[in-house]
């Protein structure tokens, strides 16, 4: 039986994996590929890299789509900590339900509604759309998604480290720079690559919200893949795996080797 279960369960990673990693594989082994047809195995080559070199527009939408990103994860980390704070610390504050409801709402709201609203709104107040109305857009659906992991880690908080340091004269706002956020810094660090994500991938929002001179990696793919997939789509793509990858790598490693060092702190003491 266990047998059984073994080899059905193997099989079923397999399969998944494959399924999920599989054309990701591909979309990297043909960016090499010396033949102009995606389909088509022409030999190994790296032109596709070269001519993306001179590729303006989709090196001007990469360009735009990283700012975007960056800016978008910096600010919803920073914005879901303290909401994540607020729904941890805070208690049954007044009005508590109703900012709980419109932190999460994004999370079960669809995208085009999401975007559609936020045009709305861009259009009412006068402000034109570009770079900065793409950015809030994605500050706020990726907003929720920080202070839903942050959230998950103050909930197992233990507060006793807190009291101690505010019984040792600590304030308030130094206890958290130094004793809280330390120890959730691996959910903060988690909250952050996740926007940073879905600020790259998203293309739904960003066609609502954008305007000239704002558009982003997403959209001219999409708008060229119409046509039909060049070779530099799959050189562009790959280079943004390969981007996105490493910076994974690197803040999982920071993470690590931060929880070893207050670990092996807390054993010296």
């Amino acid at each position: 039986m266990r047998r059984g279960m073994s080899i059905f369960n193997v099989t079923s990673l397999t399969l998944g994996f494959a399924f999920l990693y599989l054309p990701i594989v591909l979309l990297v082994v043909y960016s090499f590929n010396d033949s102009r047809l995606v389909t088509v195995w022409g030999g190994f080559s790296t032109r596709w890299y070269t001519a993306l070199l001179s590729n303006q527009q989709l090196l001007d939408a990469a360009w735009v789509t990283l700012r975007v990103a960056l800016v978008t994860a910096t600010v919803a980390t920073v914005l879901g900590t303290l909401a994540a704070l607020a729904l941890t610390r805070m208690g049954r504050f007044r009005g508590r339900t109703l900012f709980a409801g419109m932190v999460y709402a994004p999370l079960v709201m669809p995208e085009v509604i999401t975007g559609l609203s936020l045009l709305l709104l861009f259009v009412a107040i006068g402000l034109e759309r570009g770079f900065w109305t793409v950015t809030l857009a994605h500050i706020t659906f990726t907003l929720c998604f920080v202070a839903v992991v942050v959230q998950s880690r103050l909930v197992s908080f233990d507060r006793s480290l807190e009291e101690a340091a505010m019984d040792l004269g600590a304030t308030p706002l130094k206890t958290f720079l130094t004793v809280t956020l330390p120890i959730i810094s691996p959910a903060v660090a988690a909250g952050f690559m996740l926007a940073f994500t879905l600020s790259l991938d998203d293309l739904v929002i960003a066609n609502f919200t954008s305007g000239p001179g704002a558009t982003t990696l997403p959209m001219r793919i999409y708008s060229q893949v119409r046509l039909g997939v060049t070779p530099e789509i799959n050189a562009v793509c790959t280079l943004f795996i390969v981007a996105v990858t490493a910076l994974v790598l690197a803040v999982s490693l920071v993470t690590k080797r931060e929880t070893l060092a207050r670990e092996a702190a807390a054993r010296a003491m």
